[in-house]
C-alpha cells in the first residue's frame, strides 16, 4: 500500500499520480485566493469567517499530504530537509503561527511555491532540464559574481560619499552619506525613483556619470552566467522521481539513479 501511495504522490508520469498533482495545485491556488480575499477591506464578519474556516480545512489536507509524504518515502528526514520537503513544511507552518502572532498567517502565500510542481504534471521536462542547466551555471559562477558585487559596493559607497560632498550644502536631500549611497544604488541600478536628485552642475555631470555605468554594470553579470551556459549541454531528461534521494532529472533509459545509484 505504501508503493501505490508513494507513486501516486511522486510520480508524475502515472494518471493517479497526474490526478493528485493537478488537484493539489487546484488546492494551492484556491488557498492563495482566499488569503488575497482576506485582504479585501471592508467586508462582513460572516464572510472573514468563511474565509477563516476554508483556510483551516486547507491547511488540514496539506498537513495530512507533508504526513503521508513522510510516511511513503523510504528517507523521512531527507525529503524533509530537501527543496520541496521544506517548501512543504512551509505551507503549513503560517497558519499555525497566526495563532500567536497576528497577521503572519498571510504568510501562507508562500504556498505559491508549491505550484513548482506544474512542471513535473504537464510533463515539461525541457523546462526542468534547462532550470538545473541555469542554476549549476550560476553556482559555476559565484565567485565572479561574488566578486563583482563586492566591487559595486566599493562603487557605491565612492559615488554616494562624494554626492555627498558636492551636494550637501545645497538642500538638495542628500543630507547623509547613507543617503546618498542609497542615491547611488538607485541611480547606478537605473532604477531612478527620483525621491533625491542632484540641483548643482558638478552633481548633474556626475549623476550622468553614474548612469551611464549603469548600463554596463547590468551588462556583467548577465555576461558571467550566459558564458557559464555556453559550456552546458541539453539532455533530455524525466520527470521520475528516485525513491531513495527523491532527486529528479533522470535520463530516459536510466535503470538507476545517477546521483545515489539507487534502483528506479
Amino acid at each position: 500500500m505504501k508503493q501505490k501511495i508513494y507513486d501516486i504522490i511522486f510520480e508524475a508520469d502515472t494518471k493517479a499520480g497526474r490526478v493528485f498533482d493537478i488537484s493539489l495545485i487546484v488546492l494551492i491556488i484556491f488557498s492563495v485566493t482566499i488569503v488575497m480575499l482576506e485582504s479585501l477591506p471592508g467586508k462582513s464578519e460572516a464572510f472573514y469567517s468563511i474565509l477563516n474556516i476554508l483556510e483551516w480545512i486547507v491547511t488540514v489536507a496539506f498537513l495530512l499530504e507533508y504526513i503521508i509524504r513522510l510516511w511513503v518515502v523510504r528517507h523521512p528526514w531527507r525529503y524533509a530537509t530537501s527543496f520541496f520537503g521544506i517548501i512543504d513544511l512551509l505551507a503549513i507552518i503560517p497558519t499555525f503561527l497566526g495563532l500567536v502572532f497576528i497577521g503572519t498567517h498571510m504568510l501562507v502565500v508562500l504556498r505559491a511555491l508549491r505550484l513548482l510542481r506544474v512542471f513535473r504534471v504537464l510533463k515539461l521536462t525541457r523546462y526542468i532540464n534547462e532550470a538545473s542547466h541555469l542554476w549549476k551555471a550560476l553556482i559555476a559562477s559565484r565567485n565572479k559574481i561574488g566578486v563583482f558585487l563586492f566591487t559595486v559596493i566599493i562603487m557605491v559607497v565612492i559615488l554616494g560619499t562624494l554626492m555627498y560632498i558636492i551636494e550637501s550644502d545645497d538642500g538638495s536631500g542628500f543630507t547623509s552619506i547613507p543617503i546618498s549611497i542609497y542615491w547611488a544604488v538607485v541611480t547606478l541600478t537605473t532604477v531612478g525613483y527620483g525621491d533625491i536628485a542632484p540641483v548643482t552642475a558638478l552633481g548633474q555631470t556626475l549623476a550622468g556619470i553614474v548612469m551611464i555605468m549603469g548600463y554596463a554594470i547590468i551588462a556583467v553579470p548577465t555576461g558571467i552566467v550566459t558564458a557559464e551556459l555556453t559550456r552546458k549541454q541539453d539532455d533530455e531528461t524525466t520527470t521520475q522521481v528516485c525513491p531513495a534521494c527523491l532527486a529528479e532529472g533522470h535520463d530516459k533509459d536510466a535503470t538507476h539513479c545517477k546521483f545515489c545509484g539507487e534502483k528506479l
